[in-house]
C-alpha cells in the first residue's frame, strides 16, 4: 500500500513536470522551424495545463 503511494508521488513529482517541459521545448522548436501553427499553439495550451509557468503565490493574510 505505502509502495503505490511511493509510486504515484514519484510519478506526479517526476514525470509529469518532464512531460510539461518536453511538450514546451517541442512547441518552440516546432514554431522555430515551421512558425506558429494548431499543433504548436496544442502543445502549449497542454503544457500550461500540465504545468504553468508562472507560480501561483499563496497568501498568508
Amino acid at each position: 500500500m505505502i509502495r503505490k503511494r511511493v509510486a504515484q508521488w514519484a510519478v506526479m513529482a517526476v514525470a509529469v513536470p518532464l512531460a510539461a517541459a518536453g511538450a514546451r521545448r517541442l512547441s518552440h522548436t516546432l514554431e522555430s522551424r515551421r512558425g506558429p501553427s494548431g499543433a504548436s499553439r496544442m502543445l502549449t495550451r497542454g503544457a500550461d495545463l500540465l504545468r504553468p509557468q508562472k507560480a501561483r503565490r499563496r497568501r498568508f493574510f
